[in-house]
């Protein structure tokens, strides 16, 4: 590329829940701003992060993983990701090295080639760090037979970096010339609030089972600045889950589990926000909130 050829666009990565979306926006973006979880379904909103070169800007959009809904939060969640298809330069399929493709895979690729016919698909094989060399050949072509010859196929370990270079390099050269849309160092235009509810819900779905994820939403309620400590905020949440069954799992013993969410929470948003903060979190229930329209509403879906 010339120094006249820089090139910009929107991408968004799409695959089955759990495939290493959200770690490879961090490898690319080159700190955290999409959470991380071994739940399925863990990313609730389209969260974009920047990766800047010196060439291209690229524009994530790490979307919630498409899938057959149950709920109308599901349903909700899918129209989001429909709706973001159809407005991206390019579609990242990611498919794992360790799982064989099924039905789930080849739904998302018919679902892709009907909504946005004419956008440019790659393809990604993520984790290859936890196979060998010939069951990471063995997924590129079976990836390849899927997607089939027009698309390309990168195999990556976001967890150790290994080809992020590769994948960035050949998505920029993907992008149509144009100028950058953010500023130079701006990682993500997500709003930090949105930003440090989903650090919050990432650290209170670590180690639980598997009836919790889809019924923990997390509200800030309120950020001020602490009164007898210059340059340390108090931050106010509130998880709202759906039973008094699921209260007692994330308050744990004695309150000793919000306590370890709090610890772990709080890390994480200090190293976002560059300051130290006091973070108050308190849990209720909402009774079957991702049935309930008004709900959903006032939980931000």
């Amino acid at each position: 590329m010339t120094d006249a050829e820089f090139r910009s666009g929107f991408i968004c990565f799409v695959g089955r829940p759990n495939t290493g979306k959200s770690t490879l926006t961090n490898a690319m973006v080159g700190q955290k701003i999409a959470i991380t979880s071994s739940r399925p379904q863990t990313t609730r909103h389209t969260i974009r992060g920047i990766v800047h070169r010196e060439h291209a800007q690229l524009i994530l959009v790490d979307t919630p993983g498409l899938h057959r809904p149950r709920t109308l939060l599901g349903q909700r969640l899918n129209d989001l990701v429909r709706d973001t298809y159809s407005e991206v330069d390019l579609i990242a399929i990611c498919i794992p090295a360790d799982e064989k493709i099924g039905p789930g895979d080849r739904w998302i690729v018919q679902q892709i080639r009907q909504m946005a016919p004419k956008t440019t698909v790659v393809g990604v094989v993520t984790k290859i760090d936890k196979v060998g060399k010939q069951a990471v050949a063995e997924q590129l072509l079976a990836v390849s037979q899927l997607l089939g010859p027009e698309a390309e196929v990168v195999p990556v370990s976001a967890v150790k970096g290994e080809q992020v270079e590769l994948l960035v390099d050949l998505i920029a050269s993907k992008m149509p010339e144009g100028p950058a849309f953010y500023p130079d160092g701006e990682l993500t235009d997500e709003p930090e609030e949105t930003l440090m509810a989903e650090l919050i819900r990432e650290a209170a779905l670590e180690g639980v089972r598997d009836e919790l994820p889809h019924s923990l939403a997390v509200v800030i309620e309120e950020v001020l600045p602490r009164e007898e400590q210059e340059g340390m905020l108090d931050v106010h949440a509130i998880l709202y889950v759906e039973r008094p069954s699921q209260k007692a799992i994330i308050i744990g013993k004695g309150g000793s589990r919000l306590k370890e969410v709090g610890t772990a929470a709080r890390k994480q948003i200090e190293h976002i926000l560059g300051t130290r903060i006091y973070l108050h979190l308190h849990v209720k229930v909402a009774k079957d909130w991702q049935r309930d329209p008004k709900q959903l509403g006032r939980l931000g879906f």
